[in-house]
């Protein structure tokens, strides 16, 4: 019967072995799914301060607002981040009125951009370190999804003329 031991021991070694090996998998699967989610979310509220943006532009501001937002609207993928910076470049080169419903849509929707870039930067980390381990690694966890990318974008806050201090 001591051999019997063995035979259990490595079973339940195995079975121990397996149970970490598909939580682990399933860890990295949702992981990269939340990770897609979050560049989904991202790309929405990009799209929602864009089109805020031009339509403020199209009544107030002008030429090269308008401009920056559509071409943020339009941009294919491998422009986007440049687009975007320049589209938020062109918003805080403009004095913008908290009190105008335009102006307030804009600056609500940066608010919202700023949240949805954090967290898309926070899961595409998290998603990165779990596929960067050498278990996952080895045995290519991660292969069904793409490798999770950031987007590099400056601060899309805007500041309404109101909270800005004077002098």
């Amino acid at each position: 019967m001591p051999g019997m031991w063995w035979v259990v021991g490595a079973a339940l070694v195995v079975a121990l072995v397996s149970a970490y090996l598909l939580w682990t998998a399933g860890r990295v699967d949702r992981l990269q799914s939340r990770a897609e989610l979050a560049a989904r979310a991202l790309d929405a509220h990009l799209l929602r301060r864009a089109a805020a943006a031009a339509v403020l532009a199209e009544r107030r501001y002008g030429v090269e607002l308008y401009s920056a937002a559509r071409i943020a609207l339009d941009v294919g993928p491998d422009e986007r981040e440049a687009a975007e910076n320049d589209l938020t470049r062109q918003l805080r080169a403009v004095r913008l009125d908290p009190t105008d419903p335009d102006c307030e849509a804009v600056i609500a929707a940066s608010r919202r951009l700023a949240l949805a870039r954090q967290v898309h930067t926070d899961l595409v980390r998290d998603a990165r370190t779990a596929r960067s381990r050498p278990l996952v690694r080895l045995l290519r966890m991660g292969r069904r999804h793409e490798w999770p990318r950031y987007f590099d974008i400056d601060d899309p806050t805007l500041v309404a003329a109101a909270d800005v201090p004077a002098g």
